[in-house]
């Protein structure tokens, strides 16, 4: 059996104002009209859906019955045609190299459920040729950390760091710290030395790389780093108590956009969620 969409929602339209009269001004066509498109629906379904008496217009039983299943008729419908007939948008996000984590799978999820016409571009890069991007308008919005940029944006949340290392790392007493960094022009690394310099602890870098590459020199027990709590992997541990090391500033990750549509807007509030339940669900600080 069809329903004849148009017929469904004449009789939602009178289900919904109670009146012939008001369900015909809502969809902007006449009492009569309504009427024989009721008439269509009931003959197709076999069964009255409208009581209607000089004083009153209420649902029938097999009215009240259908009203759910009628709503979901129409919702369905009206799905499937904005499918098909919205224009796509292209969303393009750059995220600093250092900051990409484990909830970017979630954020990239929940945009695709926000707007399945939504086509979504992450451009991962370091955080300058990211902000050159944004600023030549090539990127919508872009993640970085606020040591890469001091604009004001809006923040996703801190960024703790420890002194990361393999519960296996050894230490000997009167040798050099062998730390693992990121190269020379990161933020982080020069606190880090910095701080190193200024406890008196001697050390000297035995590895150089990125974010992906020191995890993985950490969990092969090369060395230490200064190193995102966020994005320690599971198989380290922090030895900044351990071995006497400084505590390392926080930072905070930085949401920068120039849009300000309705779409866009939505769209940016979605990352932010998306951010902030990811760091609730992993229960880190």
């Amino acid at each position: 059996m069809s329903l004849d969409v148009d017929a469904v929602r004449a009789f939602l339209a009178i289900a919904d104002h109670s009146s012939f009269t008001r369900a015909a001004e809502a969809l902007g066509t006449t009492q009569g009209a309504i009427s024989v498109k009721l008439k269509r629906l009931e003959d197709r379904l076999g069964t009255r859906l409208v009581e209607r008496t000089p004083r009153q217009v209420r649902l029938s039983a097999q009215g009240e019955l259908f009203i759910d299943s009628a709503r979901e008729f129409l919702a369905a419908h009206e799905r499937a045609i904005a499918r098909l007939t919205a224009a796509r948008r292209r969303f393009r996000l750059g995220i600093a190299a250092h900051v990409m984590g484990p909830e970017v799978p979630v954020l990239l999820a929940k945009l695709k459920s926000l707007d399945p016409a939504l086509t979504v571009e992450v451009l991962l890069d370091n955080s300058r040729a990211l902000l050159d991007g944004f600023e030549s308008g090539t990127l919508d919005a872009i993640i970085i950390r606020s040591d890469d940029d001091r604009r004001d944006g809006e923040i996703l949340g801190p960024e703790h760091f420890g002194w990361f290392a393999s519960p296996d790392f050894e230490h000997r007493a009167g040798e050099p710290l062998r730390l693992a960094a990121t190269l020379p022009c990161c933020a982080v690394r020069d606190v880090a030395v910095r701080l190193l310099d200024r406890a008196a602890i001697a050390w000297e870098e035995v590895f150089i790389g990125g974010t992906a590459a020191i995890a993985a020199a950490l969990s092969a027990g090369l060395a230490v780093s200064a190193f995102p709590r966020r994005l320690a992997p599971a198989d380290v541990v922090d030895v900044g108590d351990a071995f006497g090391l400084p505590p390392v500033p926080s930072l905070s990750l930085v949401l920068h956009s120039s849009l300000s549509d309705p779409k866009t807007k939505e769209t940016l509030r979605a990352i932010t969620a998306a951010f902030r339940e990811h760091r609730k669900l992993v229960g880190r600080p």
